[in-house]
């Protein structure tokens, strides 16, 4: 069954990229940079436009040694508190508001972590973030936010755009490839991208009403199909706790109800996640380092803005 979506909806775009491992018959040992050195200011924060988004929220820890192993002890001493966190955007800086997990009433804690899409036995690490909760800043597509944090004597930028949304043409539901199936089907999309300008997407996957994971590559750009009517396979993240199954892997189950999230991304924030996804996806004897690209300025980690829509489906043939 096909399902047309409207053109003004947002996008965002999932690609297959295809890895390369080059063998050789001899390996030398290789040691990253500055594997001991000082701890650094780690982000990750973002600022959304969209259904159902959260505050722009920032957390914050420090970055621990290459072969330093950690404990639950330590874990909570990772995350920075007490930090100035500001987003400028047009001439106005909005503060945001420290909250720590502990702080928070259990059934609070919890919902925090599901939105959050923390794992539950996370709880026992008082994780902190710093968020917008007055509402005071409002996302708008083609706006630039710059994020500010201070931490004593150190300091640390970054700025992120929220993109113009692409619109997706159509989903619809596919028979699974080989062997045919009574439960399972693959999900097929379209997408019409513009030419003559530069779009990155990543895309997110909720299963009746659970918390969107991201697929093993999440992140694409319009490299290839500037311009294009292209269509291609949505796949299916696997679930917390899932394991990987050839029989099963990236394909829908009937009767399910399904929501993508769809997000377009800026360069920096699409470089993040594709060097992060493919670090992941390249380890083993024979992998190569991968260096994760940051456009946080004096320090690691991302600040990214999304333009996102969800779009909801029954699994049906």
């Amino acid at each position: 069954m096909r399902t047309h979506i409207h053109r003004s909806s947002t996008i965002y775009l999932i690609g297959i990229l295809f890895s390369f491992l080059f063998f050789t018959s001899c390996e030398t040992e290789f040691l990253p940079e500055n594997i001991n050195s000082e701890s650094e200011i780690v982000v990750e924060g973002y600022i959304e436009l969209g259904e159902n988004a959260l505050p722009p929220y920032v957390i914050l820890t420090r970055s621990r040694p290459f072969f330093n192993t950690i404990d639950s002890n330590q874990l909570n001493d990772i995350f920075v508190r007490g930090a100035e966190v500001t987003v400028s955007n047009n001439g106005q800086s909005v503060k945001l508001t420290q909250f720590c997990l502990n702080d928070l009433p259990e059934m609070v804690r919890k919902q925090v972590a599901d939105q959050l899409g923390l794992d539950p036995d996370s709880l026992s690490t008082n994780i902190c973030a710093y968020l917008d909760v007055q509402n005071k800043i409002i996302p708008k597509e083609g706006q630039s936010y710059i994020l500010s944090v201070k931490v004593g004597s150190y300091s640390v930028y970054a700025i992120t755009t929220i993109p113009q949304h692409i619109p997706l043409d159509s989903l619809w539901w596919k028979e699974a490839p080989g062997k045919p199936s009574d439960t399972l089907l693959q999900l097929m999309t379209r997408l019409n991208d513009p030419a003559g300008m530069k779009n990155f997407y990543r895309y997110f996957c909720s299963i009746n009403g659970g918390e969107f994971n991201t697929s093993f590559n999440s992140v694409n750009d319009d490299a290839l199909i500037d311009g294009k009517k292209f269509e291609f396979r949505l796949i299916k993240p696997n679930e917390r706790g899932e394991g990987f199954d050839q029989n099963t892997f990236g394909l829908f189950k009937i009767g399910d109800s399904v929501a993508i999230k769809w997000s377009a991304i800026d360069e920096t924030h699409f470089n993040f996640w594709n060097t992060l996804e493919f670090n992941k996806g390249n380890q083993g004897p024979f992998s190569t380092y991968t260096t994760i690209n940051s456009n946080i300025i004096g320090g690691l980690g991302n600040w990214g803005g999304y333009n996102s829509k969800i779009y909801r489906l029954k699994v049906k043939r």
